[in-house]
């Protein structure tokens, strides 16, 4: 690092008094063995484990890295190992801050660094997916040269936030949610650890799950909620972290919620089955209840886009464009105002008229081809564009339907093994009933029935 003189006062103070700095700094890893969870990122050779301890010279020195994962996960943890770690010159800027006059100063300074001192430069970029285009490319003649290492963390998808160039000169290392339990050993930690709580507090199991409820992966928000526990505890005299002081500490609730186990399944199913019969308060309780317990949004999202075709389909159609609409939504914003969306997405599906037919549809046609009642298609459904396909007759007597009244023409589509067969039984429920009208209709048509459509 290169502290000025207020951050290197901070630093100073910090020393004197750990109490200072909040207990998810405070716990923060000194060396990867210390790191919780991404052990996919650190087995022996891995860049980080290269980046930190083999020194990166040579022909095979270690890449650039881009570190993306969700809140919580140990983007900067691992930043701040290599800091620690590393015997490379650190620099650490924030797109949130930084602009490109910043970069090009780091990209200088580097240069020097690197020819008076021979001192190489890792470059730590939080947030770089709030860099616009150009100023990401001001960090390419650093990062293609390697007159820094850049080792940069994100949140959002990189493969839509950052450059091209830039990505294809990095490695992207991917880091998962921390499991719960890899979140209860860093609790454990942390009440223990002479950096954190030092056994001045205990933890029980209720509260401790608690935590791991309202944690949803997230190391920086479980610490943050075991301090304001203990601290609540603390101040009232007594040296365990109830689970009624921990909820009054961090406001919230403890759901009877297993994101892992039967609930997770249970309360999901509820959700589906109470907007599948229409009522809206049930489906809304569940939906509260999955969030409350943390549950990941995109799962609910995705539940919804299934309830959408399965139980509503053709109903009504926009059923399906709102779910899909919400989905994008929750996957652009997130938590907490993503509860909003995934609401206003249950009322409609809720509300909508309901109809199962085309999930009926489906399932009647799958039947038929596994049970081999595919067969050959029509002579002259096929295609008849290829050298040779004339000479077999394919394409021969097909009626082009543009051609025709109506724009309906009376000819066979399906195999002979299904000829006739009927799988969509429209509902007259809704928009869908409609749709029933159009389809005795035109069937009617295909077979030959019936007076031509006016064009």
């Amino acid at each position: 690092m290169e502290p000025d003189l207020f951050t290197a006062a901070a630093e100073e103070r910090q020393e004197k008094d750990p109490s200072a700095s909040p207990l998810a700094v405070r716990m923060r890893p000194r060396t990867l063995d210390e790191v919780v969870g991404q052990q996919h990122l650190l087995r022996p050779g891995s860049p980080l484990r290269r980046l930190v301890g083999q020194g990166g010279k040579g022909p095979a020195g270690p890449s650039s890295v881009i570190l993306w994962g969700p809140p919580g996960t140990g983007k900067t943890t691992l930043a701040h190992v290599v800091s620690r770690a590393t015997d490379k010159r650190f620099t650490e800027l924030s797109a949130i801050t930084a602009g490109v006059k910043e970069v090009r100063a780091v990209i200088d300074g580097a240069r020097r660094s690197s020819g008076a001192y021979g001192k190489d430069t890792v470059l730590f970029l939080d947030e770089i997916h709030r860099f616009s285009k150009a100023q990401q490319d001001s960090l390419l003649p650093a990062v293609e040269n390697r007159w820094v290492t850049l080792v940069a963390a994100t949140t959002e998808n990189p493969y839509f936030s950052v450059i091209s160039p830039l990505l294809s000169r990095s490695l992207l290392l991917t880091l998962e949610p921390l499991t719960d339990d890899d979140l209860r050993g860093l609790l454990r930690r942390a009440v223990a650890d002479e950096r954190g709580l030092a056994g001045a507090v205990e933890l029980p199991e209720d509260a401790e799950a608690h935590l791991l409820r309202i944690a949803g992966g997230d190391a920086r928000r479980a610490l943050t909620a075991l301090e304001a526990g203990a601290g609540a505890a603390l101040d009232k005299g007594e040296r365990e972290i109830t689970l009624a002081t921990l909820e009054e500490a961090v406001d919230r609730a403890a759901v009877k919620y297993d994101r892992d186990g039967d609930q997770h399944y249970d309360v999901a199913s509820a959700l589906i089955k109470s907007i599948r019969g229409s009522d809206v308060d049930a489906a809304l309780h569940y939906l509260a209840r999955m969030i409350e317990a943390g549950e990941d949004p995109r799962f609910i999202a995705r539940r919804l886009m299934i309830s959408a075709s399965e139980d509503i389909g053709l109903a009504d159609p926009t059923a399906l464009q709102t779910a899909v609409a919400a989905a994008q939504a929750v996957a652009m914003i997130g938590f907490p105002e993503a509860r909003i969306t995934l609401a206003q997405a249950t009322v409609a599906l809720a509300l909508a008229p309901k109809s199962n037919a085309a999930y009926l549809a489906i399932d009647a046609a799958l039947a038929d081809v596994r049970a081999g009642l595919a067969g050959p298609v029509p002579r002259h459904l096929r295609d008849g564009h290829y050298r040779g396909a004339e000479k077999m007759g394919h394409g021969e007597g097909y009626r082009y339907p543009h051609d025709l009244p109506g724009g309906i023409a009376a000819q066979q589509y399906a195999p002979d093994g299904v000829h006739g067969r009927r799988y969509y039984e429209p509902t007259r429920y809704g928009a869908e009933a409609r749709y029933a009208e159009v389809a005795e209709r035109v069937r009617a048509r295909l077979r030959g029935e019936g007076a031509p459509d006016k064009p």
